[in-house]
């Protein structure tokens, strides 16, 4: 440990959440309300981790821009509707506390980077009592979304941590993208939307099977950066 801020930046969904039966319901019921019948799970699990519109272009490349944003604005009522009728269920995966808690006892700070709406991410971190352990919240609200660098370099610039001193966790290609294309170290997960296989071919750092073996995996790669 050399004293130098470091930070750990987590993917929400797929990585510290489950939170694919919740996404695929709003998006199927988004598909409903606009004549498209309904999509497929497997695919939808697919987009999990872009931003929403470009989520919903992947799934309906024919459509047109206007009708991408018009499906995505459906998809954003579903949830919030859904999420006031109490339906929504985004389970913490098993483990994931417990590499918060280790993180945090070896002073590394906290942050999200996900493609899930400012709204949503707040409401997961509430339920879960975890908003006051995140120091650095980044959505695709407020930027270019996945694989973009945007995130984490505005995570960077909040936090003060040097590249080298960053590793991003997730459970898509799109977060090891992302840390690529930001020159940061990555963590892929076993348990979330893509593949190991995808991950590893995507060039994540270390690949970990259990929530429990994130901390470990993280600490390794700072301490190899000389962090």
């Amino acid at each position: 440990m050399t004293g130098l801020p470091r930070l750990a930046l987590f993917d929400c969904d797929g990585t510290l959440v489950d939170s694919q039966f919740a996404i695929i319901d709003a998006m199927t019921r988004a598909w409903v309300e606009h004549g498209l019948g309904e999509p497929d799970p497997a695919e939808v699990r697919r987009i999990v981790g872009l931003s929403l519109v470009e989520a919903v272009a992947a799934l309906l490349p024919e459509r047109s821009a206007a009708e991408h944003v018009a499906v995505a604005e459906s998809y954003k009522n579903a949830f919030a509707a859904s999420r006031r009728r109490g339906e929504v269920d985004e389970p913490l995966f098993p483990g994931i506390l417990e590499s918060l808690d280790a993180l945090e006892a070896a002073g590394v700070l906290l942050g999200v980077a996900t493609g899930k709406s400012r709204r949503g991410l707040d409401a997961v971190l509430k339920e879960h009592g975890l908003t006051h352990r995140f120091v650095t919240l980044q959505t695709a609200d407020a930027g270019p979304g996945k694989p973009n660098p945007h995130m984490v370099q505005r995570a960077l610039a909040e936090t003060g941590v040097a590249e080298a001193g960053v590793v991003v966790i997730g459970d898509t290609t799109y977060d090891i993208q992302m840390a690529r294309n930001a020159r940061v170290a990555s963590v892929g997960v076993s348990w979330g939307y893509h593949l190991v296989t995808e991950l590893e071919a995507a060039g994540a750092n270390r690949i970990v099977q259990r929530g429990r073996e994130v901390a470990g995996a993280v600490l390794g790669l700072l301490e190899k950066n000389g962090r």
